[in-house]
């Protein structure tokens, strides 16, 4: 069900500073990259897992607090992976006030039909799902859809594509989809996932995992390896590296890197 506006004479208060915290960031990254506007209808993307209950709870909270109207639907898509996960997730949020509406797409026989020899399936399982939640949002009179990446995914993200492909880029914030017809938005873009695992832990929320069979192998493993570089970065050189590569993202200077070739083609290695 969608979570409607509420009048706003009796604004939603931070419960404990880490709650204030997060929702602050995330209150910085809608500001600076207009994430969400007046009469939003935001379709908010629910997997079960630990960022998407503080992408909607943190969300919920400005909600309350905003200055203006904005409507929230919070959706789980249910790939067929696990038949119990979607009454699972439901009774999970249920439990801290927020009603799932849950979406059934066969998504598993469409992943397996098409899935090669010794290949992981979750890149295309995702892109599926994604194009699922382009279709549905429309249908649901959304015009934005709301994403859990958080700070490390965007960092994460950086570092790969630095390493692996050529190209310094991560992952969009404020996004126009090339069909026109949605926008995707990620407002936990400032939020560093320690502070989300330490949150989620604080509300007493038990996230929700599918029995994915392939859940187990993990997704792309350089991107564990990225992971634990920047853990170590943390720990060994600044605690604030991430906040440092976040900044860093923000103002490049073009002048000061290689201007790209006239043909638009990358040299061969």
């Amino acid at each position: 069900m969608p979570i409607d506006p509420k009048p706003h004479t009796k604004r939603a208060r931070p419960s404990t500073n880490l709650e204030h915290l997060i929702m602050r960031r995330m209150g910085h990254a809608i500001g600076d990259l207009n994430l969400i506007e007046p009469h939003d209808r935001v379709l908010v993307a629910v997997s079960g897992g630990k960022d998407s209950f503080a992408l909607l709870h943190i969300l919920d909270l400005h909600r309350r607090r905003s200055p203006f109207s904005f409507t929230l639907v919070p959706v789980f898509l249910d790939a067929g992976w696990d038949p119990e996960a979607a009454p699972r997730v439901r009774n999970a949020f249920k439990i801290h006030g927020f009603d799932i509406e849950i979406i059934q797409r066969d998504i598993r026989s469409n992943v397996e039909s098409c899935l090669r020899p010794n290949t992981n399936p979750c890149a295309l399982c995702s892109r599926l799902r994604r194009g699922v939640l382009y279709d549905v949002a429309p249908y649901k009179n959304c015009n934005k859809i709301a994403l859990g990446h958080h700070l490390d995914d965007l960092l994460e993200t950086l570092l790969l594509n630095l390493f692996f492909t050529g190209q310094i880029k991560s992952m969009a914030v404020n996004l126009r989809s090339d069909d026109g017809r949605n926008h995707v938005i990620r407002p936990l873009a400032y939020v560093e996932e320690d502070l989300i695992v330490k949150f989620v832990a604080e509300r007493g929320f038990v996230p929700v995992k599918a029995d994915c069979p392939y859940h187990a192998e993990g997704t792309d493993p350089r991107r564990a390896h990225m992971r634990k570089l920047l853990d170590q970065l943390s720990s060994s050189i600044s605690p604030r590296i991430r906040r440092s590569m976040l900044a860093a993202m923000r103002h490049v200077r073009p002048s000061h890197l290689l201007p790209p070739f006239k043909n638009g083609k990358v040299r061969p290695r």
